[in-house]
């Protein structure tokens, strides 16, 4: 493999909506959890490559993206422009949730509905100290290899360029691999983190 972490290009974007798919059930795929595939992407990816492609990296082998990592630099812009420019169109496109699935994820139907229609589900407290957050995920063949690490790195060091302190994240609590990863960087539970909805935050600097 001769895979590299290079920036964001909108054709990527498919290959990140399907990536985050594949990883959306504690870190497997949930294809076909929902009624509808493009649910989870909607709300966990492809808003961030449409408000911030710029801080947008994936590690690709050639033209196949196996790994992304997403953020933003102002969550409090980020839910203003979610609100204005994204959750319209997302409502038009899930009015409803379908009824519960045989595959018991996490998250049932109506919550990912209603957590893609609703941005101030990320206006946390910590917003001032921890104004940007990020999301990352890797297909299974990537991880072990180093890339996770670099990718929290880069999109660090491309926040600290701008002047931001410091970044947090959401986690599915199931995700225990995902969990010692963030540990052994370095990040650490934030005052408003629950155990059933676990807030890391780390400093951009560190």
């Amino acid at each position: 493999m001769t895979a590299e972490i290079r920036p964001y290009r909108p054709a990527d974007r498919d290959q990140v909506a399907r990536i985050c798919l594949l990883t959306a059930r504690g870190g497997t795929d949930a294809t076909g959890v929902y009624s509808d595939d493009t649910l989870m992407p909607e709300v966990f990816a492809l808003p961030y490559v449409e408000y911030a492609p710029d801080l947008a990296f994936v590690v690709a082998d050639g033209d196949r993206v196996l790994g992304y990592v997403l953020g933003v630099a102002d969550t409090a812009d980020f839910i203003d422009w979610y609100a204005r420019d994204w959750a319209p169109g997302f409502r038009d496109r899930h009015p409803v949730a379908a009824p519960p699935t045989a595959a018991n994820p996490r998250f049932t139907e109506e919550e990912l509905v209603r957590a893609g229609g609703d941005p101030e589900r990320m206006r946390i407290p910590e917003l001032d100290d921890y104004p940007a957050h990020l999301h990352i995920d890797l297909l299974p063949e990537l991880q072990g290899q180093g890339f996770g690490r670099r990718l929290i790195h880069t999109l660090r060091a491309a926040l600290a360029a701008r002047g931001v302190p410091a970044v947090h994240l959401g986690m599915d609590p199931l995700n225990t691999g995902a969990r010692a990863f963030y540990d052994r960087l370095g990040f650490h539970e934030l005052p408003s983190s629950r155990p059933d909805a676990p807030l890391l935050g780390i400093s951009t600097t560190d």
